[in-house]
């Protein structure tokens, strides 16, 4: 039976945030969560990054490595990795057949979807006898189902902004006091820039738990070190990408490579060092070279990813919300070159901010929907994206993706030479690779 196949009994379920199922669920699975020592990693944006940071790190280190993230972009078994690899299909099969096995059948509050691969990640984590989890928080956090564990390593808040409104409440505030629900007593918590309303909320909430916390600025770019880390053997670090030289950055006296990217990776990468720092000061043994080549090796597909499409270079980011939209529209500049746009959006996103964001006079735009999910009417997206900016040199629509492509790289004087940014939802991206790619490496 396929993973979908297992999951598609709790899809009717959906969002439904609160911690007593998932509580009930752990409880009648023996408490894995129990055995796993944890860093619990929130945010708006910059969660995935700071996931994949300290999870490639801490594996560079020598240690058994859980990691749960989501959304997936093409597989669900990308949600539940050890040591950077994936869970297979056969172990993620039996594990969510032991979670099934565990819930009543005549249970009238069943768990939902999250709810259910959460418990199968703990289930995971506790029988592969990890040494520790990265555990991305899957939508708000005080009621999120990674919820669960009383006394983390570490609290991370990566970013706060706009987004999932609807659920976590109208203004900054009310969607900071639902992100610091991860905070516990006296935890230690390593907290991003945040706006000045969210900040105020966030502060309260750890002087309150009384948590040891580091407030993270930006790492600084530096010049590519002729001796990578100061290490006993001096073995040289991979410098180069597809795209050229790595950046490096430093953060606290820790110099390291930065492979993702964009400005808003000082910022992440930072978050990672200082909850590294923090371990090591717990007595992980954590190497400044095993910190250099780490964050070296570090992948986070989907995001300000380069790969090509029927040999057209093409820049692929999930710019689902207005603040991944402005770090979007930040690197797109550093280039330099014309843009055009081919973007889906889902029903629930903020369509104007993004659009305010993203699109410049004499930007071309290419609109399709999001297949399989909640998508915004490509003709409504027009509409509005015109309002916007009425001097887009072109917009139109498509009823999908490949039809957009098709469009957007013709080989005409007006689409030559132009840098073809795929973006608006990471489940588009996702389709993208699904259809196009047959690794996320």
């Amino acid at each position: 039976m396929e993973i979908d196949s297992l999951l598609q009994p709790f899809q009717h379920f959906g969002v439904h945030l609160g911690l007593e199922r998932i509580q009930k669920l752990l409880a009648d699975l023996g408490n894995p969560h129990h055995a796993v020592p944890i860093i619990h990693v929130a945010g708006t944006n910059g969660k995935g990054s700071v996931c994949a940071y300290l999870g490639a790190v801490l594996t560079e280190a020598g240690y058994r490595v859980g990691r749960y993230t989501s959304p997936h972009l093409v597989d669900w078994n990308e949600r539940v990795c050890l040591n950077e690899q994936p869970i297979s299909t056969e172990d993620f099969r039996e594990l969510l057949f032991q979670v099934k096995d565990a819930i009543p059948e005549d249970g009238e509050d069943s768990p939902t979807q999250f709810e259910a691969i959460t418990a199968a990640a703990w289930l995971y984590f506790a029988q592969k006898k990890v040494d520790i989890a990265i555990i991305e928080v899957g939508l708000g956090g005080r009621l999120d189902a990674t919820n669960v564990c009383a006394s983390p390593l570490i609290s991370i808040i990566t970013s706060l902004s706009r987004e999932h409104w609807q659920v976590l409440g109208p203004t900054l505030a009310d969607i900071a006091r639902e992100k610091a629900g991860i905070l516990k007593l006296r935890c230690p918590a390593v907290i991003g820039q945040l706006p000045p309303e969210a900040k105020t909320v966030v502060e309260q909430r750890i002087n309150e738990l009384g948590c040891p916390v580091v407030w993270i600025k930006p790492a600084e770019k530096i010049p590519l070190p002729t001796t990578p880390y100061q290490g006993e053997d001096q073995e040289k670090l991979p410098l180069q990408t597809q795209e050229g030289f790595q950046n490096w950055a430093e953060y606290e006296g820790i110099k390291y490579p930065l492979p993702l990217l964009g400005n808003i990776q000082l910022s992440n990468s930072a978050i990672a060092i200082a909850s590294l720092q923090i371990l090591r000061a717990q007595g992980w043994k954590i190497t400044e070279k095993a910190i250099a080549s780490g964050m070296a090796k570090t992948t986070w597909p989907g995001r300000l990813q380069w790969t090509t499409w029927k040999n057209h270079r093409l820049l692929i980011d999930g710019a689902h919300n207005p603040a991944a939209a402005v770090a979007l529209r930040q690197y797109v500049d550093t280039l330099h070159t014309p843009v055009t746009w081919i973007m889906g959006i889902l029903s629930t996103k903020d369509h104007a901010d993004i659009f305010s964001a993203l699109l410049q006079p004499s930007d071309r735009l290419y609109l399709v929907p999001v297949p399989d999910h909640s998508s915004a009417a490509p003709d409504a997206l027009a509409t509005l994206a015109q309002n916007i900016c009425p001097k887009l040199a072109h917009c139109s629509t498509y009823p999908n993706l490949e039809d957009g492509l098709k469009a957007a790289t013709a080989n005409t004087p007006e689409t030559s030479k132009r840098l073809i940014v795929l973006c608006g939802s990471l489940y588009l991206v996702g389709h993208f690779l699904k259809q196009n790619c047959s690794t996320l490496a």
